[in-house]
């Protein structure tokens, strides 16, 4: 892992992650988590003061960067329920299967490389009725800002740590074998268009 990667990007991802409009994009999501909770890309822990500590039990945090693990110190020491790091990639989720309740997926789905054998996990490992809670920056429907999206993304990738802002979430989510019951999609204020449109939601 370079110096970048390590020391500079968690800065970065942490300010960009952590912008107003997402903020309150994952105060809508993450408090539905209920019971053991995975969450796909913990990064500097911006949710863990969202989750509802009556409603959840446990929650592990998958996030093989050490440097986003690093960032997320205080966050973790303060929560006030059970967190425990899982420092592997999401192909590679260490879990039984169907132990999870919920599973939280907030601004990763950009970034994973392998998005089908890390779907193909959070299947495994999702217990029969629980959820999928995702809120997830990608393609425009608009062509014009597609195409912006398109141009843009090779350097937005190298600077955002492998982001794509061009994938097609829902399309995704249903490929991986997960059922969407309900999701708003829309362009987030005060982030440029290229990187705002925004889904979000439930599935199963």
């Amino acid at each position: 892992m370079s110096f970048y990667e390590n020391r500079i990007l968690p800065h970065v991802i942490h300010l960009t992650c952590g912008a107003p409009a997402v903020m309150h994009q994952r105060q809508l999501i993450v408090p539905q988590a209920t019971g053991r909770v995975l969450e796909i890309g913990m990064g500097s822990g911006l949710n863990i003061p969202l989750y509802d500590p009556t409603r959840v039990t446990k929650v592990w945090g998958l996030e093989p960067s050490e440097g986003m693990r690093r960032k997320a110190a205080a966050q973790v020491a303060a929560a006030p329920f059970e967190l425990e790091w899982l420092e592997l990639p999401g192909e590679e989720i260490p879990l039984d299967s169907k132990s999870v309740d919920s599973i939280v997926l907030t601004y990763t789905l950009c970034t994973i490389p392998d998005w089908r054998q890390v779907l193909k996990q959070m299947r495994r490992v999702l217990k029969p009725g629980g959820q999928l809670l995702f809120s997830e920056h990608g393609k425009a429907p608009d062509a014009a800002v597609a195409r912006w999206q398109s141009v843009v993304d090779p350097l937005w990738g190298k600077l955002a740590g492998g982001c794509s802002i061009k994938r097609d979430i829902p399309g995704l989510l249903r490929e991986g074998g997960f059922s969407i019951s309900g999701m708003d999609e829309g362009y987030l204020p005060m982030i440029p268009k290229f990187a705002a449109y925004n889904y979000a939601g439930r599935a199963s």
